[in-house]
């Protein structure tokens, strides 16, 4: 599995977490442009990852999958973000929140085709391995989420409070089953008989405590910002928790490539 592999998947599991982040938020609280505008942000992205499968089809074409299904569905989250977009665009809140449960789906979709199943040896493997791709996109997702929503409000100031708490809420939760998923691999992988180099425990140790340890504490951060109210320190800190969050997983990701379980 190469770079452009992590690269691709990366895509897909934001794609994944940040939709069903914006699925889940009231649009009775929200204004429907904070929709619109991050579905572009959706289909930017995905259009990175439809270029990004186009020009390295032999690499991608290796896996278990055919090129052209992955760039498919680039494209296909790609129309489907910009769909979405105009639903909101003209208050269609319902067919809007549709669309965005659709590219959640699709999307995870995505991230387990690019998926190596092949060099997962058991059961117990797979699991984890699912596993990982579900709690690493809401991971992604609420995080990057929350911090959009925090932007949002200096936009629109006088928005209710209650989604960007629900979505800090989540990102608690986001990091405490990431948590549980990734110790078990890492217990799991220390336990198998390959030796593990200290090259390795130092970049379990950076991904642990940017990724989760330092994650959790933004988070706790950002909700004592919210009970001020502050939503301009609240944002601020949801930003270092997006970098955060964003160096764990790709850490994450290089990690799990030479090993038996997602670490």
């Amino acid at each position: 599995m190469d770079l452009w592999h992590l690269l691709i998947q990366f895509v897909f599991r934001v794609t994944f977490g940040v939709a069903l982040s914006m699925a889940i938020t009231p649009a009775r609280y929200v204004t429907s442009g904070f929709y619109r505008v991050h579905l572009w942000v959706l289909m930017g992205i995905n259009t990175f990852a439809g270029l990004a499968i186009f020009t390295r089809q032999e690499l991608v074409a290796q896996g278990a999958f055919s090129w052209q299904l992955l760039f498919g569905i680039a494209i296909g989250l790609t129309v489907l973000s910009y769909v979405g977009s105009v639903f909101w665009l003209y208050e269609k809140a319902e067919a809007g929140g549709l669309v965005l449960f659709v590219i959640s789906l699709t999307s995870l979709i995505g991230a387990g085709l690019v998926t190596p199943w092949s060099e997962v040896t058991s059961g117990t493997g797979i699991i984890l391995a699912f596993l990982d791709l579900i709690s690493s996109g809401l991971l992604l997702g609420v995080t990057l989420s929350a911090m959009f929503l925090g932007h949002w409000y200096l936009n629109t100031p006088t928005m209710e409070l209650l989604p960007l708490k629900r979505l800090v809420i989540f990102m608690v939760i986001a990091i405490g089953v990431r948590t549980i998923v990734s110790a078990t691999g890492l217990i799991l992988q220390a336990s198998s008989p390959a030796p593990l180099e200290t090259v390795f425990w130092i970049f379990v140790s950076f991904r642990w405590l940017s990724g989760i340890l330092g994650t959790f504490i933004l988070a706790l951060m950002s909700w004592y910002a919210l009970k001020v109210p502050n939503t301009q320190s609240a944002t601020g800190i949801l930003y270092t928790g997006v970098i955060l969050t964003f160096l764990g997983e790709l850490t994450s990701q290089l990690l799990s490539v030479d090993t038996l379980y997602p670490i």
